[in-house]
């Protein structure tokens, strides 16, 4: 038995568009749906900035 004992590390989830899906458990599917779904909110919320970045360059290019 070690003195210092690492505790087991949670497996990163990776999800990959279009892999098979039939070996996961609902769980894990909702696990998925979850990161997904993180996913999409972070990429909305850097298109917004983006397109407000363009907006102000537009605004001050068309004076």
């Amino acid at each position: 038995m070690a003195l210092f004992e690492e505790e087991p590390r949670k497996k990163k989830l990776v999800h990959e568009i279009g892999q098979d899906l039939s070996a996961l458990s609902v769980g894990e599917l909702e696990e998925r749906i979850d990161l997904l779904r993180g996913e999409i909110l972070r990429l909305e919320a850097e298109k917004a900035a983006k397109g407000a970045t363009r907006n102000a360059a537009d605004a001050l290019f068309r004076r």
